[in-house]
């Protein structure tokens, strides 16, 4: 019997509350698997794979990696926003001849759509050139728009409920805020994630199932303009006083002197001013039906890392994808992204299945429009039906140790190095016109 192949795990683009609990899944199921050997982490995505640190998850302690539970975001491993290009052959030829200086056979790539066409490049190239590889993809986005728009693919990716649960809370609490100090700040304006889609800007909708709270929420596809949003506003004021507004970040409100990041996408957070802060400006500067004035709120990176408010079913369904990840690396089943899929029934549950991942590369999930009110500034009870079973009940417990949230911490066990110190194309070379 041939000995096993290695594994590498990778992860890429912005993390979430539970991806480390997708890492754990893959490698506690591959100590049970024979045909699996040393699982290695690529310290910060592709890039750790081209610089050829590769950290051994198989040897660290099993509390460590127990921990991974907890630990949110991308700590641990890394994750980076380094995208393998058709012309960056270089590199191509670097991730092979890693490969083949670790005797890896497997590939698994944790991400969103473009993690997911990398993944199944890699898998492609490797085997036109010889090298026995298996590439798997690993879902994960708190967006929520891996997959298709008929839910098909995959009902929702790891990291979404976490976020959404995130901001149920944080509009529960809002609305405290908003409810005493109305006085002065009638207009309290909050930016959520979403550059494209709306499901993180939606959950603002669970704070408030039956409608209780003057709540406006603007998704990216809202069909409205800021003098729209203005009137909604004031109209909003004249009835109860007072109002609260969710908006995406990729809502348009025209230049904010957007900034890309490495991918392509626009990093909201990096650009010159925020659309929470252009609305904020608009509302003031054009006057409310009330005295004072609005102010906003822009939540950043915690709404991926707010470990405190992790949905317990997306810690599970997480975990569950990285076994099944796992599974199919073990199956040979390469070209494949481990997937959640929702049973049918008045029950919530799921199964854990497989999508082609030239499948899921190439789709684009929307927001469904019947899913937005006619007003164009709300959701629907259709998609409180659809997110509501995911957030769990009750809060985590997180393991605690003098106060302090006790967190995986990986000791630093890295492959040996036995090619020659390497840039990444991308980093010392432009791309051709």
């Amino acid at each position: 019997m041939s000995a096993p192949k290695n594994m590498i795990v990778a992860q890429s683009g912005g993390p979430s509350p539970v991806i480390n609990n997708t890492l754990r899944g893959i490698v506690e199921m591959a100590r049970d698997l024979d045909n699996i050997g040393t699982v290695y982490g690529a310290h910060h995505g592709i890039e750790g794979v081209l610089k050829e640190e590769l950290i051994n998850l198989s040897d660290q302690p099993a509390e460590e990696i127990s921990l991974l539970r907890y630990t949110p975001a991308a700590g641990s491993i890394g994750t980076c926003r380094y995208k393998l290009k058709d012309w960056q052959n270089e590199d191509f030829d670097r991730v092979i001849e890693v490969f083949k200086a670790h005797n890896i056979g497997y590939f698994v790539y944790i991400g969103g759509n473009d993690s997911m066409d990398t993944a199944n490049k890699m898998a492609i190239m490797a085997q036109e050139r010889g090298l026995d590889l298996i590439g798997i993809g690993g879902p994960k986005t708190i967006d929520n728009d891996v997959g298709d728009s008929e839910f098909k693919l995959i009902d929702h990716t790891p990291g979404y409920a976490s976020t959404a649960k995130y901001w149920m809370h944080m509009v529960q609490y809002a609305n405290e805020e908003n409810q005493g100090s109305s006085p002065a700040d009638p207009v309290l304006v909050m930016q959520a994630m979403g550059r494209k889609i709306g499901y993180i800007p939606a959950a603002a909708r669970l704070a408030d199932p039956n409608r209780e709270m003057p709540l406006q929420i603007y998704l990216a596809e809202s069909p409205c303009s800021l003098e729209e949003l203005h009137q909604n506003v004031n109209e909003q004021l004249k009835k109860d006083g007072r109002c609260m507004v969710v908006i995406s970040e990729g809502f348009n409100v025209g230049d904010i002197g957007e900034v890309k990041d490495a991918f392509g996408h626009t990093s909201f957070s990096s650009s010159q001013i925020t659309v929470a802060q252009t609305v904020t400006n608009y509302l003031n500067q054009k006057g409310l039906a009330a005295k004072g004035a609005a102010r906003c709120n822009v939540s950043g990176t915690d709404q991926r890392h707010a470990m405190a408010y992790a949905s317990s079913v997306d810690l599970e369904e997480a975990y569950h994808a990285g076994q099944q990840a796992a599974l199919l690396a073990s199956n040979r089943e390469s070209g494949f992204m481990s997937t959640i899929l929702r049973n049918e029934g008045p029950v919530y549950s799921v199964r854990y299945d497989k999508a082609p991942l030239a499948e899921v590369a190439n789709s684009e999930r929307t927001f469904p429009k019947e899913w937005i009110t006619p007003s164009g500034y709300d959701v629907t009870d259709e998609f409180v039906a659809y997110a509501k079973p995911l957030l769990g009940e009750g809060m985590i417990s997180l393991p605690m140790i003098d106060g302090r949230q006790r967190m995986t911490r990986l000791q630093p066990i890295f492959a040996e190095q036995k090619l020659p110190a390497y840039v990444p194309q991308a980093d010392r070379q432009k791309a051709p016109k």
